[in-house]
């Protein structure tokens, strides 16, 4: 009888916690990393890179015209 108040107490902040996990990860998932349909090029693998910072403007320019000589159609 003494425990029934407690019971009830850890069940209802169960469903509470149930219910807010599963809000927030859903929300977190969609806003945190939009799916994509399809792969991404290696020119926007490059863009991504320079925009982030990991590559250099000289090393950006080197890669793109590296690219640019390796495209099918290219002389």
């Amino acid at each position: 009888m003494t425990f029934m108040p407690l019971l009830w107490i850890a069940l209802i902040g169960l469903v509470v916690w149930a219910v807010i996990r599963l809000t927030q990860s859903s929300g977190r998932h969609d806003a945190a990393a939009p799916r994509k349909t399809s792969r991404e090029t290696p020119e926007e693998i490059l863009d991504r890179r320079f925009a982030s910072g990991e590559i250099d403007p000289d090393s950006y320019a080197e890669a793109r015209k590296r690219l640019a000589a390796h495209r099918p159609g290219s002389p």
